[in-house]
C-alpha cells in the first residue's frame, strides 16, 4: 500500500442509537489490527473514533465517520448535523459537557471526549456551526 492509496471505510451514525454505539470504531480496530498497525497507534485512533462515534450519537441528530487507512497514517473525518458547538474553547475544557442528565446516568456525557480526541491525534480540526452541525478532521500517524 502506497502512502497516497489506502483503504476507505464509511460508517453512518443515527441519534441515540445506543446498540449500534461502538461499531464504527471496532471496525476500524479491526482493520487496523489486519494491516499490523503497531497497538499503541491503534490504541489512539480507536479512541478518537469512539469518542466521536460516541458524541454524534448523545449530541447529534445524525452523522458520519469515514477513515482512510494509508501506510503513513490514519486520517479520521466526522460529520454531523446537529446543535454545533456555541463555545469550542469551551468544549475542550477537560470536564466540560452539555450531555443531559439521562445520558450521564448511562455513562456518558463527562466532557472527555474532545480532549480526548486532540490529545491521542497528530493533527486535529474541528469546526462547528451552531444549528448546523460540527466537523472534525483527525490525523494519526503510524
Amino acid at each position: 500500500m502506497s502512502a497516497e492509496s489506502g483503504i476507505e471505510l464509511e460508517f453512518v451514525l443515527e441519534s441515540a442509537d445506543f446498540n449500534g454505539a461502538g461499531e464504527a470504531s471496532s471496525k476500524i480496530k479491526r482493520t487496523l489490527q489486519q494491516l499490523g498497525v503497531r497497538p499503541d497507534i491503534i490504541r489512539r485512533i480507536a479512541i478518537s473514533a469512539y469518542e466521536a462515534e460516541m458524541n454524534v450519537i448523545i449530541h447529534a441528530s445524525r452523522g458520519v465517520i469515514k477513515a482512510g487507512i494509508h501506510s503513513d497514517r490514519t486520517e479520521l473525518v466526522v460529520e454531523d448535523e446537529g446543535p454545533g458547538i456555541a463555545d469550542i474553547g469551551l468544549a475542550m475544557q477537560e470536564g466540560f459537557s452539555t450531555a443531559p442528565d439521562h445520558i450521564r446516568e448511562m455513562g456518558f456525557g463527562a466532557g472527555m471526549g474532545l480532549p480526548n480526541m486532540a490529545r491521542c491525534t497528530d493533527k486535529f480540526d474541528i469546526k462547528s456551526e451552531k444549528n448546523v452541525g460540527t466537523k472534525l478532521r483527525m490525523v494519526i500517524y503510524h
